[in-house]
């Protein structure tokens, strides 16, 4: 059976980072600043109210992976991001967190039952192989 392709559009945290051979080299090196700075820029890369969203968002993805196995193949994909943009246009999307399970059907808000309600829903109907 092929697994059922959830995809999971939500803000995230960004970090920014030097390149990688840098990065290498000045965690090799430890380089002083370049920890705290990756830790100060993800705290204040979102407001908290945000971030504590994203953390439940993650917590729920987290979860329903265990549960599901590997049934359900989940992808978060970061709002902000072209790949974002594109998604919400595509789908229709205009608030975060979406769910859009196979590419048809969608929900929006942190509802995770319902989520999960769906994607049980849809793994149901899905073909046997």
């Amino acid at each position: 059976m092929k697994p059922l392709m959830v995809e999971v559009i939500a803000y995230a945290p960004t970090q920014y980072f030097h390149c990688q051979h840098c990065e290498v080299l000045f965690q090799e090196a430890d380089v002083q600043g370049v920890k705290k700075f990756h830790a100060d820029a993800l705290e204040t890369s979102m407001p908290a109210e945000m971030m504590q969203e994203y953390r439940d968002l993650s917590d729920w993805v987290l979860n329903a992976v265990e549960r599901y196995g590997g049934r359900v193949v989940f992808k978060v994909i970061d709002a902000a991001s072209m790949e974002g943009l594109l998604k919400s246009v595509r789908y229709g999307i205009h608030k975060y967190p979406a769910v859009v399970i196979n590419g048809k059907e969608k929900m929006t808000g942190a509802d995770f039952k319902r989520a999960e309600s769906l994607i049980d829903h849809n793994l149901v109907l899905q073909p046997q192989g």
